[in-house]
């Protein structure tokens, strides 16, 4: 019987920059005191989460690193969790790397990419032989540059690939990648005919699907959410369509019955960084997938892996186990869905 998660696509290493405030092209910006390295990507990140989520569930990273310093990281830091298994990283090339400009007065950030090895990592380098995981989820699509190539029959290599996970008795789930272009009613719909649960944010969602989902005003138009989480279901979604944002979570189930649920108040300085949030929900909610439960549940789990995350400034170290995240539910209010 199938059992745990695999989680592949980008490895990469982040170098966080704590700035104070954003730069008109031309302008200087201080760097303040802090800069760390540390995992990332959407392998890294989720992989590692659910690691420290439940440290019996059996995990599996699959995707490619470089054969430098950067690699050794990776493997040092993914290594230190005994349920997750390593056997299907390749090493060889320039590892990815990531600068993160996060700006210490708003907490938002902002990327610069060097794809190294991630750039190659194809359905080839895949033996579904040995991936004896319940649920396969990969991510990003637009950051995965050989999957993010076209394809005749199924429309991108990413379809195809998840077409194989599951033909192979997987269930398969995605992520996207915030990228400012014109690239995801290209690329992710494909990929959506063969997924069954797609946990993304209100951005992606919108560029995605094409609904609305923030006014002028930055204002989230949740009157529009569930015409967004049908749109991602026509596309092909199976079983849960997830939209997460800092509003909160937002789904339709398998029986297309929609949630809504607010995200936690967190108290003044409460928040190191967001550099993780995103990933820390997804892995809340695939956890969920994993063990059953109903989407709801699922997604309040993400609420809380999500705010775990938030208080600290690094991609996972926020995060604790279940039963932890899901008692800040006792500690603090919840916004109103």
């Amino acid at each position: 019987m199938r059992r745990g998660i695999c989680v592949a696509g980008n490895m990469i290493v982040d170098i966080t920059y704590p700035v104070e405030g954003w730069p008109k092209q031309g302008e200087l910006v201080h760097i303040h005191d802090g800069i760390a390295r540390s995992t990332g990507g959407a392998v890294c990140n989720v992989v590692v989460d659910l690691a420290k989520l439940d440290s019996a569930l059996p995990l599996f990273a699959m995707g490619r690193i470089g054969d430098d310093a950067e690699g050794d990281l990776i493997l040092r830091e993914l290594g230190a969790y005994p349920n997750i298994n390593l056997d299907c990283v390749i090493r060889e090339g320039i590892s990815a790397f990531c600068n993160v400009m996060a700006d210490v007065k708003n907490k938002q950030r902002t990327f610069f990419t060097y794809m190294g090895a991630n750039a190659r990592f194809a359905e080839a380098d895949i033996d579904w032989d040995r991936v004896t995981a319940r649920l396969f989820h990969i991510g990003y699509i637009l950051l995965l540059d050989a999957l993010d190539q076209p394809d005749e029959v199924y429309g991108s290599r990413m379809a195809k690939l998840l077409h194989a996970a599951q033909a192979h008795g997987l269930k398969t789930s995605i992520d996207v990648v915030s990228e400012a272009s014109d690239r995801f009613k290209r690329l992710v719909p494909p990929a959506l005919k063969y997924t069954d649960y797609c946990v993304i944010n209100e951005y992606e969602a919108e560029q995605t699907t094409g609904v609305r989902l923030r006014d002028d005003a930055g204002a989230l138009i949740r009157e529009n959410l569930p015409e967004a989480l049908r749109a991602m279901k026509r596309m092909g979604v199976s079983t849960w369509a997830v939209i997460h944002c800092p509003e909160g979570g937002f789904g339709l189930d398998e029986s297309d019955r929609f949630v809504s649920l607010g995200s936690l108040i967190l108290p003044e300085g409460y928040i190191k960084g967001s550099v993780g949030a995103g990933d820390a929900f997804c892995a809340g909610v695939l956890y969920g997938a994993e063990k059953g439960w109903t989407l709801d549940k699922a997604v309040d789990l993400g609420i809380a892996s999500a705010a775990a995350s938030l208080s600290d400034p690094s991609a996972t170290a926020g995060m604790c186990s279940v039963e932890e995240a899901m008692a800040m539910f006792e500690r603090y209010d919840r916004r109103q869905a």
